[in-house]
């Protein structure tokens, strides 16, 4: 799979489950200081770069998913892309 198949595969998975079933994947499989730290840095970006809004609070979300989307690349990807 390329990474831009991987992403919208993992978007569309994502897209069908509820907020709770978001936040039951994310518990079982990002340590909790991870989600802390993309929680401070999406607050001290949007800071820096005048978001807010509703993009201001999908932001922590939006790193956290391409963060997954990262490692799922990692462990399906045996050798480097040319």
């Amino acid at each position: 799979m390329t990474p831009e198949e991987i992403a919208v595969e993992f978007a569309e998975i994502f897209d069908e489950l509820s907020t709770e079933r978001v936040n039951e994947m994310l518990a079982k499989n990002v340590p909790f200081e991870t989600i802390e730290f993309f929680a401070r840095y999406a607050e001290a970006f949007a800071d820096g770069a005048g978001i807010v809004g509703d993009a201001r609070g999908r932001l922590p979300n939006l790193l956290l998913f391409g963060y997954l989307i990262r490692v799922l690349e990692e462990r399906l990807v045996t050798e480097p892309l040319a």
